[in-house]
């Protein structure tokens, strides 16, 4: 699918300025590779990670609207790597046009797991989540050692995790507002233990151009390990003040955004 690189430039931009909060960046995405001008990027979609459903997009739906972007949020199942891919898919299909697609926490290994022929995809967005190499796992990411916020994770009698409700509120959402966090808390949806030692197939971030959300202050995937997996990655990378859960998904003030890659830095 060929596409407008401006077009997918401005919606790069947006985009992350939407999960900052809307901090205006006129810099963020850096140049890609120059494409045949056909098409513009009118499309996002939003995938959610383990303990959420796609609501969890709710304040960033809105505000991209606003932009008139056509967004979806996919609604994994989280039972297999295979099913949540086949969901995201499924929704891919369905869209008119070239497309960006951003992934969350494990949302980052359903966009990668997408491989070389995504349907109307041009760009990833991953957004404080894990990114695989072909064959690699989370499991193996977390090989030389686990957050100590993972000790919250507790089994169902099926082998679904589920975070302790004091465990999310400390570890997984400590700078949302109190209440709104512990609706997330009650709303949480498990994942199947067994996705995290599935290993991955061909990366679309090997054929695609991709962007990298870290969060500063996150105690699920440590900043300096999200650092690491978007320069692995290749991605151009933003930096923002935030737990796991990035601002634009809750109701929070916005935050400083600062650019990788490129002189000095934005703040809002």
């Amino acid at each position: 699918m060929e596409y407008r690189k401006s077009s997918l430039q401005n919606s790069g931009r947006i985009l992350l300025a939407v999960i900052a909060s809307l901090v205006i960046l006129s810099t963020v995405v850096a140049p890609v590779l120059a494409q045949k001008d056909q098409g513009t990027v009118n499309n996002i979609v939003l995938v959610h990670g383990a303990w959420a459903d796609g609501t969890s997009w709710s304040g960033v739906i809105q505000r991209l609207q606003a932009e008139n972007y056509n967004v979806t949020a996919v609604q994994l199942p989280l039972s297999s790597l295979a099913d949540d891919v086949a969901a995201v898919r499924q929704v891919l299909t369905t869209q008119t046009g070239p497309t960006l697609v951003v992934g969350h926490s494990y949302g980052g290994v359903v966009i990668g797991e997408l491989g070389t022929d995504a349907p109307n995809v041009v760009g990833l967005v991953y957004v404080a989540a894990f990114a695989l190499d072909e064959g690699g796992s989370v499991q193996g990411l977390l090989a030389n050692g686990a957050p100590p916020s993972l000790e919250s994770l507790r089994p169902d009698a099926k082998g679904y995790l589920w975070f302790e409700r004091e465990g999310f509120l400390k570890f997984f959402a400590p700078d949302v507002d109190p209440v709104q966090a512990q609706i997330m808390a009650a709303v949480q949806k498990p994942i199947n233990s067994a996705i995290f030692g599935t290993p991955s197939g061909v990366q679309a971030w090997t054929v695609l151009p991709t962007w990298y959300m870290v969060a500063t202050d996150d105690q699920i995937i440590p900043p300096d390990a999200q650092r690491a997996l978007a320069a692995h990655i290749g991605a151009t990378m933003v930096e923002v003040k935030s737990s796991h859960v990035p601002p634009g998904l809750s109701s929070r003030r916005s935050y400083g955004l600062d650019r990788k890659g490129g002189a000095g830095s934005l703040s809002g």
